[in-house]
Formats: C-alpha cells, structure tokens, sequence
C-alpha cells in the first residue's frame, strides 16, 4: 500500500450511501466542492477518537487513510455522489459513513485567475492599510468560512511585543481577539500566496 502523501487536505465527509451500486454521498466542507468532483482520487481516513488506547496502556495512532481511485463523481444539491473502485454495494457503502475525504493538494486543478482555494488562504498574514502608517498587520488567517454570498476570513489579531515577536491581542477579559473580513473585491486589495500575505482597506478596529 503507498505511504499517504504529505499534503492532504480535508474536503468533506461521507454522510451516506447513495443508491444499491455501491455509490457514497459526499458532504463538502466549503463551497469549493469542484476539487470532489475533479480528483481522480480520494483518501478515506476514519475520525480519530479522542483517545485510543493500546493493551499496554499507551497511545495507538489512528488508522492511516486508504486510497480510492473515483471512477465517476457528481454534483446533487449541495452535496457530491460518488462511484469508488472497489466499493460494489450499498453495504460496503454503508460501512464508510462518517469517513473523512481528503485529496492531495498537488492533484488540485490550477484555480482560475483570481481565484484562489480556501485552504491556500489559511495561514497568510492579512494586512490593513492606514493612510499615515502604512500597511499594518492585522494577523494571520485562521479559517475561511462560507456565509452563502462568500467567504470570510477569520484572523486572529496579532501584534509585535517589545522583542518584535507577534502575539496575539487580547481584550479585558483575556480572549484572543478575532476580526472577520469578508473576501470581496470591494475589501480585499491584493492575495500573494508566494510570500502568503493578504492586503486589504478593513480597519483594524472594526
């Protein structure tokens, strides 16, 4: 069996089994539900518990994902349907319900210009602009989340220290602040996925 590859990303999880072919419904974890339907292979990976146990008392690993070549794909409704090689009936269907579908992020088809996919956002550092101070940081994206009309990106607020290592900014009550900026064109100024940074006009207030 070949070792997973290093870059999977989670895209959704199987919710049930589709028809008495063998076919798997998928439920995608963004809107970005193309990148299902376009891999010519998923891999499966059971959710971990929150604690395995070995005999012995120590920690096991979780079951390494399986490959499966996708022999046809669709859309129906919000959700991805899916034939997989090697799953002949519902019964072996049934069975992988509540499995995560992951895909390498190499096999991801070349987004459109301006376009970007969400887990390629995660981790920039989006930056404000102020008009006497230049860009500023504001912190790095933590999440894309879909309202239905678009995304948003969640940022963690972060600042440098006395020693010029960001922090995170927290209010009175000791909680990590957050802003949530919606990834429009009317807000969002430039995405440099090279040097993974974000420029945008939202005020670092708001």
């Amino acid at each position: 069996m070949s070792p997973a590859p290093t870059d999977l990303v989670e895209l959704g999880r199987i919710t049930a089994a589709y028809g008495i072919k063998g076919w798997v419904k998928v439920q995608p974890h963004s809107a970005q539900a193309e990148v299902l339907r376009s891999a010519k292979e998923w891999w499966l990976a059971r959710p971990a518990p929150p604690l395995l146990s070995d005999k012995a008392g120590g920690n096991t690993a979780a079951p390494a994902p399986i490959a499966y070549p996708v022999v046809q794909a669709r859309a129906q409704g919000a959700t991805i349907v899916a034939q997989l090689q090697g799953v002949a009936d519902r019964n072996q269907a049934e069975a992988m319900r509540g499995c995560v579908v992951m895909a390498a992020r190499s096999a991801f088809p070349a987004a459109a210009e301006g376009e970007y996919y969400w887990v390629d956002l995660i981790g920039c550092d989006l930056y404000t602009t102020d008009q006497v101070a230049g860009p500023q940081l504001l912190g790095p994206v933590v999440e894309v989340l879909d309202n239905g009309a678009h995304a948003i990106l969640r940022v963690q607020r972060k600042a440098a220290d006395v020693g010029g290592v960001l922090q995170p900014i927290l209010d009175a009550k000791g909680r990590a602040l957050e802003l949530l900026v919606p990834f429009v064109q009317a807000h969002i100024q430039s995405v440099d996925l090279a040097a993974r940074r974000i420029d945008s006009d939202w005020p670092a207030d708001y």
